[in-house]
């Protein structure tokens, strides 16, 4: 039975994600302004389909980008430890309470615009948060999971405040995604 309640609800969660095809992004901070994405359904379903959930859930809205690093990426996406208004000092290390996601990498490059499935060091760990390349990084290609392409609104996503040190964690007030939309 659990095993019928779970495909089924994979299966809910795939074809939900055939209707949608990108997400709206409205940033507030030192970036002001809208990133318009489109997700690779075909490349990888499982994870456009999370992706899809929780945005279409509102649970993106008011997240903020935690860890930013000049010339790499942004990252955001922590929808359980990165909403604006709390403590955003464990920012980056939580996820949704759905499950984690096995990886499904492809040869989709890591380019300036692609966005991807943050996760950590096992490969079938990504849960709800993800990146946008500021720049292509090669490093990448194969080893994390590749979601969609910023298809509007890079300028919006090369403004967005600064992380510091190595580790790009963003000092002070970080830029936010005020409401993440889904898209027909």
């Amino acid at each position: 039975m659990r095993n019928l309640v779970a495909g089924g609800l994979f299966a809910t969660l795939i074809a939900g994600s055939a209707l949608a095809s990108g997400l709206e992004i409205v940033v507030e901070g030192e970036a002001n302004g809208t990133i318009t994405v489109d997700l690779l359904e075909d490349v990888a379903p499982a994870h456009v389909a999370q992706i899809t959930a929780l945005a279409a859930d509102g649970k993106y809205d008011g997240v903020v980008f935690h860890r930013v690093i000049d010339g790499f990426m942004a990252q955001t996406g922590d929808v359980e430890h990165g909403r604006m208004g709390q403590d955003l000092r464990r920012a980056g290390t939580g996820g949704s309470d759905l499950s984690d996601l096995p990886a499904e990498f492809s040869d989709v490059p890591f380019e300036k615009g692609v966005v991807g499935m943050a996760r950590s060091q096992s490969p079938d760990s990504a849960n709800s948060q993800f990146f946008i390349m500021f720049d292509a990084a090669p490093f990448l290609n194969g080893q994390y999971t590749v979601v969609g392409r910023v298809t509007g609104g890079q300028d919006v996503v090369d403004a967005i405040k600064r992380g510091t040190g190595a580790n790009g964690a963003v000092i002070g007030q970080p830029d936010m995604m005020k409401t993440v939309t889904v898209t027909d």
